[in-house]
């Protein structure tokens, strides 16, 4: 699509068969962050393969900006409905450009409560940096899962982190709506060429933008 910037994509992508090295609960493992986790949900398997891979984006490739995408809850469609995917971000900024470019696309999304500091405890551990699960299923569950996955990039770090989580949008009665593909292009596409996209992007140069002119003669942003 023309990107003038530095784009990535990781795919995040594990077989969920029963084997022998299969996790068990009580296993604690150790990710690619450096920090361990005890499995209280075998269940919440997706978050321990994107934690690793945020991590990757943020250490190996050097990313300013990372976004994971996932139809990672089911509490998601309780929280933002069937038609609106849950965006959880460090950026208030960035969230509205999400909501916005969400409007511009048709891939409607809607934000869920960023508080880290009163919800990441679900996850406290005696024995691990954190477990994979909530204690509690009716405190935010699907907040507190973007939580988890921000937490292996810390909560400290400097750059963008956007969690969008597609997993009631994604279906359509028995069939997939593709949901994703024109949000990714609509919120990135102020990085492209195509003038499509630019219209439609709320990150582009004019007045509404989170980042002005974000900086493009002094910093190429990579996104991830």
């Amino acid at each position: 699509q023309g990107f003038k910037d530095n784009l990535h994509a990781v795919f995040c992508l594990a077989e969920n068969a029963v084997g022998p090295r299969a996790t068990r609960p009580d296993d604690i493992h150790v990710l690619y962050s450096g920090k361990t986790v005890e499995i209280n949900n075998t269940d919440a398997e997706g978050r321990l393969i994107l934690a690793d891979g945020v991590a990757y984006a943020c250490k190996d490739l050097g990313a300013d900006i990372i976004l994971d995408m996932a139809t990672l809850t089911g509490a998601q469609g309780i929280a933002t409905g069937k038609y609106h995917a849950a965006v959880l971000t460090n950026s208030e900024e960035w969230e509205k450009a999400c909501v916005k470019a969400g409007r511009n696309c048709g891939d409607l999304v809607h934000p869920l409560v960023y508080c880290p500091e009163l919800h990441f405890s679900e996850f406290t551990s005696a024995v691990a940096d954190m477990k994979n699960s909530v204690a509690d299923r009716d405190n935010t569950p699907s907040s507190c899962a973007g939580l988890f996955i921000a937490s292996h990039i810390g909560f400290d770090w400097p750059g963008v982190w956007v969690h969008i989580d597609i997993a009631a949008p994604v279906h359509a009665g028995e069939r997939a709506t593709g949901y994703g593909v024109a949000l990714l292009l609509s919120l990135f596409g102020g990085a492209s060429e195509d003038p499509l996209l630019n219209m439609v992007s709320p990150l582009g140069c004019d007045g509404d933008s989170p980042t002005e002119d974000m900086e493009r003669d002094s910093k190429r942003r990579r996104l991830v």
